[in-house]
């Protein structure tokens, strides 16, 4: 008897559905047709790891045998674009080094003591914008600005905060970094075959990375935070989801601090109340 050979299976159209259904409902991201390829592409890891023979019977063992609860986080994982770069679109971290940062310092709540600065990067992925934001602050201190600070990252997905966790990455994603900020905050691998960096212990210290579903009424975060870095992620949600999220993450705001969002989607912040706008995506509460 012949098999189909996995790799030319797809998932059957009710399939599909059903899985941009629940993972639109419980992440908020938007699963149309056209990323049925990548879906499938995607999925066939765990069917893979799971040992089943074909991408409906993956989700015949989500629907209809009851492991939906147990395999969501790594149907998530699947799923999930978790695009990533050290120092991307550098103009925020000119404008976080060069003029939020004294303004922050400046603001009543900091006066009379060594400013603390909380920092949220909320869709984390792997962790290259919050070590990114870690490097600019840490150097700042090292020029002689007077403050202290913490980074919290968020993310959906379990696996890529593992690995941002680890801080370890290929010298092909380190390229971006510039190389004095490289050599003071990354460590080579011993071996140069190897071709990896690892983030030095002291910054990793600096950086915590939990889970958090932006899909959430209630983010467990503190309500002082100084500055959220949510940046090409709302591009995923539905308009109604944009603007939800968008207000709760403006309640984590302390007044007078800032969000930052991706190049596409400040038109998506117009309007939310509390927000005004500073430059082109960075807006002020």
């Amino acid at each position: 008897m012949t098999t189909t050979p996995l790799l030319s299976q797809q998932l059957s159209e009710r399939h599909f559905r059903s899985i941009a259904e629940i993972v639109e409902a419980r992440v908020g991201i938007q699963l149309p047709s056209s990323k049925r390829t990548m879906v499938e592409g995607r999925l066939r890891k765990r069917v893979r790891a799971l040992q089943l023979d074909s991408l409906d019977a993956y989700a015949r063992h989500l629907f209809d045998e009851g492991r939906l609860v147990d395999e969501f986080v790594h149907l998530v994982d699947c799923v999930t674009t978790n695009k990533t770069d050290f120092f991307r679109e550098p103009a925020h971290f000119d404008l976080l080094r060069e003029t939020l940062v004294p303004r922050l310092c400046a603001l009543p709540a900091h006066r009379g003591q060594r400013p603390f600065l909380k920092i949220w990067s909320a869709a984390a992925s792997t962790g290259a914008e919050a070590y990114t934001l870690a490097m600019v602050l840490q150097d700042m201190i090292a020029s002689g600005h007077s403050f202290d600070y913490a980074i919290l990252g968020t993310d959906v997905s379990t696996e890529v905060l593992r690995a941002a966790a680890d801080g370890i990455y290929s010298d092909e994603m380190l390229a971006a970094v510039p190389s004095p900020i490289r050599r003071r905050y990354v460590m080579a691998a011993r071996d140069p075959a190897r071709q990896i960096g690892r983030i030095v212990p002291e910054m990793r210290r600096r950086v915590r990375f939990r889970h958090l579903n932006l899909m959430d009424e209630r983010y467990a975060v503190d309500r002082d935070v100084d500055v959220i870095f949510c940046r090409n992620v709302l591009i995923y949600f539905d308009r109604t989801t944009q603007r939800a999220v968008l207000e709760r993450l403006a309640s984590h705001l302390r007044p007078g601090g800032y969000l930052a969002v991706g190049h596409s989607e400040s038109m998506s912040v117009a309007g939310v109340p509390g927000l005004t706008q500073v430059t082109s995506t960075v807006f002020r509460r």
